[in-house]
């Protein structure tokens, strides 16, 4: 019984590993909804994050992978340059900055198209193999097709509140700044943002195979995006005292749970990666999404919706937002990585 036991568990370690991820990735969600309420610049907020992920996890490369680690070559720094450029840097602030031009649940849902880009871009560099007359082929193509449906009938859909089911158990008062629409610019921001974070997963799985130690390349990462992120932050903020964090405070909080997830499970995704390939990493994405939705609504009190069709369009499938959803909109909960 305790062979068996262990034997599934061994079996099912990967799923198991990302399920738990998500949940972490989840609870980042309110400590960093509470900081961006506190007046958090998001691009700083990006930059401190990693940065610290990358002296947490630095110590721990040199001294567990000192013996297996592959000798760092300009070839491989410059991979690593690329992956931070791509994957930290570019996405996630490409993510933040759609936020300014579209509404949060719009990001939030093109935030689940991340595996069907993935499953993609896999097939067309022959990562992935399908097989049109094998049934698990088919069911690839088809849980493709069924996501990309999903997300574009979420976006289109929405309808009336339900009724919650008791006060919210955390208040978070979320500052008041205004959203300067642009359903042009914000829907392309988004869907590069999800490209781009696609690519990253490809170009971590191809990485891997001349760099197999994941710690290493989790730190190389980390470190990388945040110099970079830091690059990008300076430029957009100037003022001193934004980069200033008080002890302790909602911020600092925020900056440090979020920084101990990306050290330890960047570190857990990619050895997931390494044992299933990119395509199954991208696929538990949506499953934060729910998990962020469901405990906004239950913890926080968020407004949760049956779904209605929205009548008008001003561009050939995108809502036109008035004055009185607009206002709903912002209060929906965000996706923040």
């Amino acid at each position: 019984m305790a062979c068996t036991f262990m034997a599934t568990l061994e079996r099912y370690k990967p799923h198991l590993i990302m399920f738990l991820t998500q949940i972490g990735y989840a609870i980042v969600y309110f400590f960093t909804e509470a900081a961006f309420s506190q007046g958090l610049n998001p691009h700083i907020y990006v930059t401190y994050r990693f940065c610290l992920s990358a002296c947490l996890m630095f110590p721990f490369a040199y001294f567990l992978e000192r013996n297996s680690r592959p000798n760092l070559t300009f070839r491989l720094f410059s991979e690593f340059f690329l992956l931070s450029l791509i994957g930290i840097c570019s996405s996630l602030n490409l993510h933040f900055a759609s936020l300014k031009y579209t509404s949060p649940t719009f990001v939030a849902t093109l935030f689940n198209t991340i595996p069907s880009w993935t499953f993609i871009i896999a097939v067309i560099l022959r990562m992935e193999v399908v097989n049109v007359k094998n049934p698990r082929g088919m069911a690839k193509i088809l849980g493709t097709l069924i996501s990309l449906a999903g997300v574009t009938t979420i976006t289109l859909y929405k309808g009336p509140a339900v009724q919650r089911l008791s006060a919210a158990i955390v208040h978070i008062n979320r500052h008041s700044g205004s959203v300067h629409e642009n359903w042009v610019k914000g829907p392309i921001l988004t869907v590069a943002s999800c490209i781009t974070w696609a690519i990253w997963y490809i170009l971590q799985a191809i990485t891997l195979k001349k760099y197999p130690t994941q710690v290493s390349l989790a730190a190389w990462m980390n470190g990388i995006g945040g110099a970079q992120s830091a690059v990008f932050a300076v430029c957009l903020q100037h003022k001193a005292s934004a980069w200033s964090i008080k002890m302790f405070s909602v911020n600092f909080w925020s900056i440090t749970y979020s920084g101990i997830c990306s050290a330890v499970f960047v570190c857990l995704q990619i050895w997931c990666m390494k044992e299933k390939g990119p395509v199954f990493v991208a696929m538990f994405n949506s499953l934060q999404t729910v998990m962020v939705v469901v405990l906004a609504y239950l913890v926080l009190g968020e407004r949760l919706y049956t779904g209605r069709w929205i009548p008008r369009y001003h561009w050939p499938i995108l809502p036109v937002v008035g004055q009185g959803q607009r206002a709903v909109l912002q209060q929906e909960p965000r996706i923040t990585l």
